[in-house]
């Protein structure tokens, strides 16, 4: 039931007096349609009506479409769950025929695995449906969880922006270099190239491009965008990055991220950051940070010297940082 006031009852319609306009109100009370909400006050007028109403919804006929759930659609679909709610098979009809067409007469396309997206399509002519875009309010999750249907029995495999990345080794255990910044990447990968994987006394087997915030995102694909010797537990994540608060907290979220995923510590390359810190001579000549937000950086500054913790909080207290950048394809 829905509460409605006595002027949207009468609202848009045309009465030659207020006894017509009442004799409508008691019509729709006399036929059910609406009730007096009895707590609401009366209109002072003769005869009296109450100013608010519950308007009774009337109970839709779904005998169609739980028919059509038992005799039309594939048995390898659970109706259960629309029988006992018809409303929500009326919302998601559509994309539940699509899918027991699919199931039930392109089964053999099923012996092969697909991209979500290509499956998607296959099926509802929506390529990213299974990957999580909702249409009209109607989600993949929703349509496989109330047909009963695991999307891994769909045969798919998803997919993820491939990582940039230089192996100079696949050797494990290795170190694999994360690198916030594409100049350094870049100038580190120069140098491997030519044969040296000594980078600031760390041997580095992978340098991977980080692209600042991103990399957090691009490591929940880790697994999927890698090779599989990256994934490999006895490994040595490490990272690099500018020397501000966003860089730290890249790092810190990246560390979380790489424990939750692959059981694996994301550490700081010390050394790396240690050049950048040594190499500063004068920080007023250092550039300012745009507006970040202050962060605790304690556990981050714990491997660093004294000397080298307080020149970084001295740094990031005048609000200036220090870029990646500081270092160059010569340093290297």
């Amino acid at each position: 039931m829905k509460k409605v006031t006595y002027e949207q009852l009468v609202s848009g319609k045309k009465f030659s007096n207020y006894t017509e306009e009442a004799g409508y109100i008691f019509s729709l009370i006399d036929s059910g349609r609406i009730k007096p909400v009895l707590s609401s006050s009366k209109n002072g007028k003769k005869p009296a009506l109450y100013t608010k109403y519950w308007l009774i919804e009337e109970k839709k006929d779904y005998s169609k479409l739980i028919n059509e759930l038992r005799n039309a659609i594939s048995p390898m679909i659970n109706i259960d769950f629309y029988l006992n709610h018809p409303d929500i098979y009326e919302k998601e009809r559509e994309y539940v025929i699509d899918l027991s067409d699919y199931v039930e007469n392109h089964k053999e396309a099923l012996n092969y695995q697909m991209s979500e997206n290509e499956r998607s399509f296959a099926i509802w002519n929506k390529e990213k449906f299974l990957s999580g875009k909702s249409y009209d309010g109607v989600s993949s999750g929703d349509v496989l969880k109330h047909c009963g249907i695991d999307k891994d029995s769909l045969s798919v495999f998803r997919t993820a922006e491939p990582l940039a990345y230089y192996s100079f080794s696949k050797d494990v255990p290795q170190n694999i270099l994360i690198l916030e910044n594409l100049d350094p990447f870049y100038s580190v990968r120069k140098k491997m190239l030519g044969g040296n994987n000594d980078i600031c006394g760390v041997s580095v087997g992978t340098l991977i491009y980080g692209g600042g915030k991103r990399v957090v995102k691009s490591f929940e694909d880790f697994e999927i965008s890698s090779e599989p010797y990256m994934t490999d537990e006895r490994n040595h994540l490490l990272y690099a990055g500018d020397l501000d608060y966003e860089g730290i907290g890249i790092y810190e979220s990246l560390m979380m991220r790489m424990n939750k995923i692959l059981n694996n510590d994301c550490a700081i390359c010390l050394e790396l950051y240690n050049r950048m810190i040594d190499k500063v001579e004068d920080i007023s000549k250092l550039p300012h940070m745009k507006e970040q937000k202050i962060t605790d950086i304690t556990s981050f500054t714990e491997a660093f010297t004294v000397e080298r913790k307080n020149k970084i909080i001295e740094i990031l207290n005048c609000g200036r940082y220090i870029p990646q950048e500081i270092i160059s394809a010569a340093d290297y």
